[in-house]
C-alpha cells in the first residue's frame, strides 16, 4: 500500500513540474514570437527604421531600458502582479525585437536563418539534458556566471579596443557559457516547479521568470553563433 502510494505521489509530482515547464516554455515562445513581430514591423517600415537607427541617443536609450526591465521585474517579481510581470516580459521582448532589427542590416537572411536553426537544435537538446540529467549543475552554474562576468567586461573594452581576437575569443566563449547556461537554468527551473507554488500567482510568475531565464540563453546563443557562422552583407 505504501509503495502504491509512493509511485502515485511521484507520478502526480512528475506531472505538475511538466505542466509547469510547459507553461515555461510556452511564454519563452510567445517572448520570441513578440521579438519576431516586432522585428518584422522595423523592416516593413523604412521611417521606424530611420526614426530608431537614425538617432543613437534613442537607440541606446531602448537598450538601456531593456536592461532596465529585465532587472526590475527580477528584482521585483515577488512584490508584482502576474499580469503585471507578463506584461513586462512581452514588453522587454518586444524592445528587442525592434532593436534586434539591426541585425537585418548587418547579416544576410540566409546566415540569420542558418544561425537560428542551429540555435533552435542546440538549445533544445542542452534544455533536454539539464531537464533529464541528475548530476547537480549548481558548481557548473557558478563557473558559469563568473566565466559570463568576463565576457560582459571584455565586451565592453573590446568596444573601445576593436580588437579581433577579442571579437573572436568573446564569440566561441559565449557559445559555451550559454550552451551550459541553458542546461543549467533549465535544470534551476525543474527544481522550482518540483518545490510547488502556494498560489497560482506564485506559479505563473515563477513561469514568467524561467520563459525570461531561457528567452535570454536563446537569444544571446543566437547572437553568438551568428556572430561565427554568420556572413555580412
Amino acid at each position: 500500500m505504501y509503495e502504491s502510494n509512493q509511485i502515485y505521489s511521484d507520478s502526480r509530482s512528475l506531472e505538475i513540474t511538466n505542466t509547469f515547464f510547459r507553461k515555461v516554455y510556452l511564454w519563452m515562445t510567445a517572448g520570441l514570437g513578440a521579438t519576431a513581430l516586432a522585428a518584422f514591423f522595423m523592416l516593413s517600415s523604412p521611417a521606424a527604421m530611420q526614426l530608431i537607427f537614425g538617432n543613437r541617443m534613442l537607440f541606446y536609450g531602448l537598450i538601456i531600458a531593456e536592461l532596465g526591465l529585465v532587472f526590475a521585474m527580477s528584482a521585483a517579481i515577488n512584490r508584482i502582479s502576474a499580469s503585471t510581470a507578463t506584461l513586462m516580459f512581452l514588453g522587454y521582448s518586444l524592445l528587442n525585437g525592434v532593436t534586434f532589427a539591426a541585425i537585418f542590416l548587418v547579416y544576410t537572411n540566409s546566415s540569420i536563418v542558418s544561425a537560428f536553426l542551429v540555435t533552435a537544435g542546440t538549445f533544445a537538446a542542452m534544455s533536454m539534458y539539464g531537464y533529464a540529467t541528475k548530476r547537480d549543475l549548481t558548481g557548473f552554474g557558478s563557473f558559469l556566471f563568473m566565466g559570463l562576468i568576463g565576457l560582459i567586461i571584455a565586451s565592453v573594452v573590446n568596444i573601445f579596443l576593436h580588437s579581433e581576437m577579442i571579437y573572436w575569443v568573446t564569440s566561441y566563449l559565449g557559445v559555451f557559457i550559454f550552451v551550459g547556461l541553458t542546461a543549467y537554468d533549465t535544470q534551476q527551473i525543474k527544481q522550482i516547479g518540483q518545490n510547488g507554488f502556494a498560489s497560482e500567482q506564485d506559479r505563473h510568475k515563477a513561469a514568467i521568470l524561467g520563459a525570461l531565464r531561457l528567452y535570454l540563453d536563446f537569444i544571446n546563443l543566437f547572437l553568438m553563433l551568428l556572430r561565427i557562422i554568420g556572413d555580412r552583407r
